[in-house]
């Protein structure tokens, strides 16, 4: 028992670090700003059962995944960095979500599915580091309990992103609509140094086994 509440406790702290839901929780804020509160509800959840559907994909079959594609976690980062670093780019220019303006519901549909899949769901909260976690952890838990408790722990984290994001929309109303074009812009910046940081820290072991090799 002593060693499922280790387990449990080492599964949080990873992942809830790693998923970082308050720092998704701004970049939310600004990509959601004009949608109703009902919309940004229905954002949030959508994004935080795609992500928690996509990293138990990955935690039973990613490194099968992995290997038969023969792609590595440091070509994801590379990607994450170059969809993160358009995203800044349009957030900067405050470009982002030009449609949650228009009345035609099918449009406002689309675009809550367009950015709760990516990059919300992928790759903010399930990111490289989270989908790397959830399958190292996994080739760890051997025992039928253990991964019960892992699979627990990832959807009790989800959770917690889901009511922190859920919570954003107050500070967003608060905002109001110049106070979120301010904050457009400079999560924008924040973004694009994210991608930066992404891009290099997937590129840098790539360039470093051509090296060696």
């Amino acid at each position: 028992m002593l060693e499922l509440y280790t387990t449990a406790i080492l599964v949080f702290t990873s992942f809830f670090t790693l998923i970082n839901p308050l720092g998704t929780m701004p970049i939310f804020m600004s990509m959601t700003a004009s949608l109703s509160k009902q919309r940004r509800k229905q954002t949030a959840k959508k994004a935080t059962l795609v992500a928690f559907f996509t990293i138990l994909a990955f935690a039973f079959s990613g490194q099968v995944l992995f290997n038969f594609f023969g792609i590595s976690v440091h070509s994801f980062r590379i990607v994450g960095g170059f969809i993160f670093f358009i995203m800044g780019w349009d957030m900067l220019q405050a470009r982002l979500g030009t449609i949650k303006h228009t009345d035609d519901e099918d449009k406002i549909d689309a675009y809550v599915d367009d950015i709760s899949i990516t990059p919300l769901a992928i790759p903010m909260i399930c990111g490289p580091g989270a989908i790397t976690n959830a399958i190292i952890l996994m080739e760890d838990a051997q025992e039928v309990p253990q991964k019960v408790v892992l699979i627990s722990v990832i959807a009790f984290v989800l959770f917690l992103t889901y009511l922190i994001l859920v919570g954003a929309s107050k500070i967003t109303d608060k905002l109001g609509e110049t106070g979120n074009k301010v904050m457009m812009r400079l999560m924008g910046l924040i973004v694009m140094v994210i991608a930066v940081e992404f891009f290099f820290s997937g590129l840098k072991p790539i360039i470093l086994d051509i090296m060696n090799s």
